[in-house]
């Protein structure tokens, strides 16, 4: 049974993994360089610090994937717009869990008081897009070539979901 929890220390090597896994094959991370243990343990820290989520999937004691948001730019203006992140491992894909993920980001964004939560695209991730469509997000016009990777360049989508607050 899929469960999601507040992701430990305990659970960062499987984050690292998901994370570096995405890195290497997919063009949902624009980074080319794996991660370390460290900036992982790292990012996660500043995360909760910060009353950020970082949220796993887990099935038993198998972490399936995670998710988090955190800042989506530096400028007091943004203040109540964040940007989250979603990872599902390859082998857990297509079995709803980034759905729940998702689903979680948003209550947690709602009930945080943040008025704007974003998810940056790449626009040939139709599987994404369809997955923030179903969870009522609305989505910008794709910025052309944005970002390369893999000798191509890459549109961006940004797809967000809107709050009712003051």
């Amino acid at each position: 049974m899929i469960e999601l929890r507040a992701a430990t220390e305990a659970d960062l090597p499987a984050i690292l993994r998901i994370t570096n896994e995405a890195i290497a094959t997919s063009e949902a991370i624009w980074a080319t360089s794996p991660r370390t243990l460290e900036e992982r343990r790292q990012w996660m820290s500043e995360r909760q610090a910060a009353g950020f989520p970082v949220t796993v999937a887990v099935d038993g004691e198998t972490v399936l994937g995670f998710a988090s948001y955190g800042p989506f730019r530096a400028y007091e203006g943004y203040a109540k717009t964040v940007e989250h992140s979603i990872y599902v491992s390859p082998d857990a894909q297509r079995r709803g869990i980034g759905r729940l993920l998702l689903d979680a980001m948003v209550t947690h964004a709602e009930k945080a008081g943040m008025h704007v939560l974003v998810g940056a695209i790449t626009a040939s991730n139709a599987a994404s897009i369809a997955l923030h469509r179903a969870a009522g997000f609305g989505e910008s016009t794709p910025l052309p070539q944005m970002g390369r990777k893999f000798g191509r360049w890459l549109d961006l989508i940004f797809m967000y979901r809107l709050f009712d607050t003051p």
